[in-house]
Parts: C-alpha cells; sequence; structure tokens
C-alpha cells in the first residue's frame, strides 16, 4: 500500500514560481514510478509529469518551466513550476504506481494524494 500527501500549493501571481511536495510511504518507493497531475475546474484531470527510474516526460504544455524530482531515502517527489500561466490554476494531485509505461494515463495510477490547490492570477 502507498500513501501519497502533497503540500506546497498556493497563490502565485502569473510568471511566478511554486514548489509542490508529495510525501509517499510505502517500502518500494524508489522502484515506484510517480507523477504529477492537474484538475482544473470543470475540466478532466490531465497529465503534467512523470519519473521512471532515470527517466522523465512532461505535457507539452509544461515542458522548460516544469521540472520533476525525488529524494528516494526522503521518500519525496517535487514539481518546481516555473513561469506560471492562470491556465495552470487547478488541484495538484502526486500519483505512483509499481508499473513503467503509460505513465500519462490517469487510470495507469493505482495511488493518489488528496490534492494539493494551485491559484494563478493574471
Amino acid at each position: 500500500q502507498v500513501q501519497l500527501v502533497e503540500s506546497g500549493g498556493g497563490f502565485v501571481q502569473a510568471g511566478g514560481s511554486l514548489r509542490l511536495s508529495c510525501a509517499a510511504s510505502g517500502r518500494t518507493f524508489s522502484s515506484n514510478a510517480m507523477g504529477w497531475f492537474r484538475q482544473a475546474p470543470g475540466k478532466e484531470r490531465e497529465f503534467v509529469t512523470a519519473i521512471s527510474g532515470d527517466r522523465t516526460n512532461y505535457a507539452d504544455s509544461v515542458k522548460g518551466r516544469f521540472t520533476i524530482s525525488r529524494d528516494n531515502a526522503k521518500k519525496m517527489v517535487y514539481l518546481h513550476m516555473n513561469s506560471l500561466k492562470p491556465e495552470g490554476r487547478a488541484v495538484y494531485y502526486c500519483a505512483a504506481t509499481t508499473g513503467s509505461l503509460h505513465l500519462a494515463v490517469v487510470g495507469y495510477y493505482p495511488y493518489w494524494g488528496k490534492g494539493a490547490q494551485v491559484s494563478v492570477s493574471s
């Protein structure tokens, strides 16, 4: 079983930066692929980024602005968000899976946190 808790959400002006953190429990954390997703009001949950081993991938909308990283010793995953845009306003979710494929697919992740709200003003 894996439990995930996000933190670090908040309010920021467009162009600003935030860092989200995800604290994970579970013995096999280092072997899990980890992802960040977001859900804006009235929209479906969408892929932001994922990390599996040394591989990372990003949604086109965040490439060059967001960075995912992890600290296996601390069982933490981070999402560094720079140059935030108003369309980045959403609840951001941390997710975990034991697989390493289809990491951009919501249904591929059995474990989810409760989310962290990010608000971006224009």
